[in-house]
């Protein structure tokens, strides 16, 4: 009796666990263990990326088309991940990218690293509170230290602001052109900086656009003021060099209105369809001569113009543009001075634009608030490349146009601070000291990379480097191009302090954050097995 019972509990239970297998479930240091592991592979992917002589990845899209890059968040962006730790590790690098624009290798780099350091910690039974404290401690100490060595920089003296975009493009592909890439990124940040009451703003994405015409040699790249249109003029007899137009910019068509819904007309008489055509056509006309009153130089549209609206305004000397993208529209707006308008008849004389310099057929505007960049080059794909080069050497610009500190380059300065962390840990009692410093051994990571990827033997090289900073030689980091050792003050490296901090904080937040995860659970129910049929053909419909 007894035993049948406990066979027919035991068939229970067999049959609750077979039906509950659908999600998949890691705790405790299973899933820690999961998530480090993910993360260091990330890390893995990207580190050849670090320094001037790193290597170049090709990835292929879904569409067939081609990415080549060393940019960490340009990679990263475009692989495809499915483990939960790894899409908050690409996570980091768009943030780093949206902050900084630079250091997106860097802070993949030191968050895999700081988080293979705690592997050992775990395995030594400290609890994940008890790290995550001490990492706090350590990124404080870290961010003193960073204040500490960094020195100032004049935002108007050229020579120290191209020195110092010079560090973000003299790891990328443009290497070759840095010193023309520099002056285009120093020209495009001074042209979009306004300091209006005490109120710094540096708007790169809205106001400094990048225009990429395949063709012509890279050196031919060059900064405009003001706003170039890759358009022409709708009539030929139209002027094509204005100087300071007065501009009408419209959102609205200048060709005949048709119904909203369809309409059906039935003509008696044989004058009636000439007189329906004449109506559309004094239409069109009233609606060009309610401009024309204005006497712009130049209307812009973004919708269409008919040709009888052409014909009156070349009649009256006025050049036009059609279908122009809202945001070219937009920026046009803002550098002339003038207000797009919906409806021809809410036209004022406000409204009008007239602070443009000079209109010159693809260029517009000689003002300080907006400019284009034109880049020129052999492929699309090295445009491209260009293209991602520049925006991380305007950001690295405006950062320090915000915050003019710099701190040594080449892996100087986490080589301080990871000396630095050392010497604090000899005064912290407890188990707190252990992941203390593992901090600071994973911050000689960013010169140990360098080194590597420049061919250099990394245990020499560093034990030369940590010897220097002990004696506090702060200044001391890595040449990527040799990996040998070199003092940044005379080698001219600096880093931006705000790229550097973002980096750290970055970093450490991330690492925090993955070691404070104990459980995973996959709640995606799994496809059901082949055996259980096709659904009914209804349903496949």
């Amino acid at each position: 009796m007894s035993t049948s019972f406990i066979l027919k509990l035991f068939n229970q239970e067999l049959n609750f666990i077979h039906l509950d297998t659908a999600p998949e479930r890691q705790s405790g240091r299973k899933a820690q263990i999961s998530n480090i592991t993910a993360a260091k592979t990330v890390a893995d992917v990207i580190r050849t990326c670090l320094g001037p002589k790193s290597m170049l990845k090709m990835i292929l899209d879904p569409m067939g088309g081609i990415l080549l890059t060393n940019d960490g968040n340009a990679i990263l962006r475009e692989i495809d991940v499915a483990h939960p730790a790894a899409k908050n590790m690409i996570e980091l690098s768009r943030t780093q990218d949206e902050e900084c624009g630079d250091g997106t290798t860097s802070v993949i780099i030191l968050a895999g690293e700081i988080l293979a350091q705690s592997l050992s910690q775990l395995e030594r039974d400290i609890h994940p509170v008890v790290i995550i404290s001490a990492y706090n401690k350590a990124l404080k100490e870290a961010l003193e230290i960073v204040q500490r060595i960094s020195i100032p920089i004049n935002v108007n003296d050229d020579e120290e602001m191209l020195s110092l975009i010079k560090t973000s493009i003299g790891t990328k592909f443009v290497v070759r052109w840095s010193d023309l890439m520099c002056k285009l990124a120093l020209q495009a940040v001074r042209t979009v900086a306004s300091d209006e009451n005490g109120l710094k703003t540096v708007d790169i994405k809205r106001y400094a656009r990048v225009e990429k015409i395949p063709g012509g040699e890279i050196e031919e790249s060059r900064v405009l003021n003001g706003v170039m249109l890759n358009k022409d003029i709708t009539h030929p007899n139209m002027r094509r060099r204005i100087v300071n137009p007065r501009i009408i910019l419209l959102d609205c068509p200048l060709e005949y209105k048709k119904g909203e819904s369809q309409t059906n007309m039935e003509i008696s008489k044989e004058g009636d369809w000439e007189r329906a055509q004449m109506i559309e056509e004094e239409q069109v006309k009233a609606m060009v001569m309610k401009l024309m009153e204005f006497k712009p130089d130049l209307i812009i549209t973004e919708k269409g113009i008919s040709d009888l609206a052409q014909h009156v305004m070349e009649k009256y000397n006025v050049s036009a543009i059609r279908r122009v993208r809202k945001s070219d529209n937009n920026r046009i707006a803002l550098a002339v001075g003038g207000t797009i308008v919906n409806r021809v008849e809410d036209l004022r004389e406000s409204d009008i634009g007239t602070q443009c310099g000079l209109f010159n057929i693809e260029k517009i505007g000689d003002d300080p608030k907006a400019c284009t960049i034109l880049l020129r080059g052999p492929s699309k794909d090295i445009l491209n490349e260009i293209d991602r080069n520049l925006a991380d050497a305007m950001s690295v610009a405006r950062n320090v146009f915000f915050n003019p500190t710099l701190t040594p380059g080449g892996g100087a300065t986490e080589m301080a601070i990871s000396v630095g962390l050392h010497q604090k840990a000899r005064s912290i009692v407890g188990v707190e000291g252990w992941p203390f410093r593992a901090v600071a051994d994973a911050l000689e990571v960013i010169p140990r990379t360098l080194v590597q990827n420049s061919g250099g033997n990394a245990i020499r090289v560093l034990t030369e480097l940590r010897a220097k900073h002990a004696n506090g030689e702060n200044s001391w980091g890595v040449n990527g191009e040799t990996g040998k050792i070199v003092d940044m003050k005379t080698y001219g490296l600096y880093e931006s302090a705000s790229v550097k901090i973002q980096t750290l904080k970055t970093a450490v937040e991330a690492a925090r954050m993955l070691l404070r995860v104990d459980d995973v659970v996959q709640a995606v129910r799994k496809e059901k097995e082949q055996g259980s049929g096709a659904p009914p053909e209804e349903m496949q419909e």
